[in-house]
């Protein structure tokens, strides 16, 4: 028991390192604050098309950008943006690098989404608002979407704990997120105790939103109880 609290929960490595690890966390709360609202506005676009375009070939498209986003691993998009556009004539920062790569990774889940909350409208109050003189833009932004946020509202905030989890691939670039930090810290304390504490920070940030999930669960399986 001594070793495991020696090695994993070390009181003075924790307060050592814990002003390193929260410049981290730091950086990884703005990094979330810029790749979440991205990826939902863009699945939001994604999504919208999905249900809206007529020809097939558009589709198509679609569909393959979709696909590809979905099965293609986050941290080899990452990667192939960062090292991979230098050889096309851009040098992209690290932050704009790592916030396009979430965006095609991100808006692919987002879409699919708000895909199925779009679908699950029912078409009848679609055309009961078409036929008050409202327009399809209209009727699209005032009824549908509305109503498809709610219903998928559970997936869409479990998505975004994954993109939050996901933020630590940007350690891939060397960018200052919190597992990065702590990994540093460890290659200098020789102890795994600061990537436990950075854990014990994802905790605290993250359980929160987890809890609104699971109310989120429970209060639509009451309703369709």
């Amino acid at each position: 028991m001594d070793d495991i609290l020696q090695n994993f929960f070390n009181l003075d490595i924790y307060i050592s390192v814990a002003p390193y690890l929260l410049q981290g966390l730091g950086q990884t709360l703005m990094l979330s604050a810029l790749v979440i609202p991205v990826g939902i506005v863009s699945g939001l676009a994604i999504g919208v098309l999905s249900i809206t375009l007529k020809r097939r070939w558009a589709r198509l498209l679609l569909a393959i950008y979709i696909d590809f986003f979905r099965a293609l691993p986050p941290l080899v998009l990452l990667i192939f943006i960062y090292f991979g556009t230098p050889f096309l004539g851009l040098d992209l920062p690290k932050l704009l690098a790592v916030a396009i790569g979430f965006m095609l990774n991100n808006s692919s889940y987002y879409g699919e989404v708000f895909r199925a909350g779009l679908e699950s409208v029912p078409k009848g109050q679609v055309e009961a608002a078409r036929s008050t003189g409202l327009s399809a833009v209209q009727t699209l932004w005032y009824v549908q979407i509305p109503q498809a946020t709610r219903n998928v509202m559970p997936d869409l905030i479990s998505n975004t704990l994954e993109v939050v989890k996901l933020t630590t691939l940007a350690s891939a670039v060397a960018m200052p997120e919190l597992l990065r930090v702590a990994r540093d810290a460890q290659s200098l304390v020789y102890n795994p105790s600061p990537i436990v504490l950075a854990a014990l920070f994802y905790l605290a940030l993250l359980w929160p939103v987890v809890r609104l999930l699971s109310r989120f669960e429970h209060r639509n399986l009451g309703a369709k109880g």
